[in-house]
């Protein structure tokens, strides 16, 4: 097995987000490997810096680095004659039986299509690609974007800027967030008593799907009610101007949108040399931003927290399939997959965090080592010969995705928003049922689902 890696490093989200002060919003020991608990996590919600450390020490324990090809970008796979030939940005070639793709969905940033970006006097870049040479302290610092990169960049850099500008398109529902730090004596218990973790796991695990996850797939719940009103209620009570707390109040459903979680924002966004703009942006001028009522926000740094184009997957490598048939051809509406993992056409090609994955309301860990059992059970029919290829039928995509997209108009994801879980349709890209659902789901192949080769 070789890993090719672009990057020179492993990490993923944590090693391409560096931005002051970047964190999980899921807690950690449900954010860690089922196979590799760590007692030393210090918060209940952890830093990047400390999620990248763990991530590196799990690669290191299970020997994973030996097995990597660092600074290889793949350009281009073909399948030709039962297997897939590669290439590399390095000119490596090969063949091999199998790929897995596991590029994620969160890093190819989106830059926003705003007049005169270019033209920015001072230093302009994107939250996931942070440029650590530019001073910061007492800077006139600006931050495009309210999801929940921006809204840790705020309050990471509001004590520090000279003047921070937040520009708001829309408004996001807050949740409170009680960070407990686990002491010595925590950490002590957690190593010497794995059970400890587990059982802290079990019940973070049942807390996060009751309260969060099933309920997004079900517009109409009331543990939905109970999240607005809660987000209501810490909206008013940390917000003293009523003018300020207006225009930070979302007019559409709690959940709708990425719920962001956080202890500090309304301190920060309240501060004195802090200021919501909620004008919209007409251009970007060499000394600043330029709103519609005609006002010039003087900066000496932009901060574009704008999003991923979450719809990239393995591209912009060409990848083509059986008969010379073009992911981008295939894909040229929107992507899509059987149950996730699968492509119809494309034999021996498996996918982590693919289309239509449980993104946003249960953790990414989780949904991967879901599919990984899923995966090792078709290459077991592989591995023992009894078929060369295997993939799924488009019949048993197609049916999917129309289940799927009916379904998905029952999740809150459609309850009057626009957000990055929308697709060209307006309707949510994510899996649209419980994560019981997904394990049932992807815990035995239905063969029957599947073309063979033998």
């Amino acid at each position: 097995m070789t890993i090719f890696e672009k990057a020179d490093r492993v990490g993923g989200t944590w090693r391409d987000n560096t931005y002051p002060g970047v964190a999980c919003d899921v807690p950690s020991h449900l954010y860690s490997y089922s196979f590799a608990p760590n007692p030393d996590w210090s918060r209940q919600y952890s830093s990047g810096s400390e999620i990248l450390a763990y991530i590196e020490a799990v690669a290191r324990r299970y020997d994973v680095y030996s097995k990597i090809r660092f600074g290889e970008e793949v350009k281009r796979c073909e399948f030709s004659d039962g297997r897939w030939r590669f290439t590399t940005s390095r000119g490596h070639g090969d063949d091999v039986d199998v790929l897995i793709a596991a590029t994620g969905v969160t890093h190819h940033p989106r830059f926003p299509d705003i007049p005169g970006l270019s033209s920015f006097g001072g230093a302009a870049f994107h939250s996931a690609r942070w440029n650590h040479e530019v001073p910061l302290d007492g800077r006139r610092i600006g931050v495009v974007g309210t999801g929940s990169s921006a809204v840790q960049i705020v309050s990471a850099l509001t004590p520090r800027a000279g003047r921070l500008v937040l520009f708001q398109r829309t408004p996001q529902w807050i949740l409170p967030q009680e960070n407990k730090v686990y002491s010595a004596d925590d950490r002590d218990n957690f190593r010497r008593d794995p059970e400890v973790m587990r059982h802290i796991r079990a019940g973070i695990e049942r807390r996060f799907r009751q309260d969060f996850s099933d309920a997004v797939v079900d517009r109409h719940s009331e543990r939905l009610d109970v999240m607005q009103e809660t987000c209501r209620e810490y909206l008013e009570t940390q917000v003293r101007d009523p003018v300020l707390r207006e225009r930070l109040r979302p007019t559409y459903r709690a959940g709708c949108k990425r719920l962001i979680i956080s202890a500090d924002f309304y301190t920060a966004i309240q501060a004195p040399n802090a200021a919501l703009v909620t004008e919209s942006i007409a251009s970007i001028e060499p000394r600043g931003v330029r709103t519609r009522d005609g006002v010039l926000h003087e900066l000496d740094v932009l901060v574009l927290a704008t999003g991923f184009r979450t719809d990239r997957f393995m591209r912009p490598a060409q990848v083509v399939g059986r008969d010379g048939r073009e992911l981008d051809e295939q894909w040229a509406q929107r992507p899509s997959a059987y149950l996730t993992v699968t492509i119809p056409g494309f034999p021996n090609l498996f996918l982590l965090n693919g289309p239509n994955s449980p993104v946003g309301n249960f953790p990414l860990i989780e949904v991967a080592e879901v599919q990984m059992a899923y995966i090792l059970q078709l290459l077991d029919l592989l591995r023992t010969g009894r078929c060369r290829e295997i993939s799924p039928s488009y019949v048993a995509t197609e049916s999917f995705e129309a289940e799927r997209t009916a379904a998905a108009h029952n999740t809150v994801w459609m309850a009057g928003c626009k957000s990055w879980y929308l697709d060209d349709r307006g309707v949510p890209a994510a899996w649209p049922w419980t994560i019981a659902r997904f394990r049932e789901t992807l815990a035995t192949p239905r063969l029957e689902d599947f073309e063979r080769v033998v």
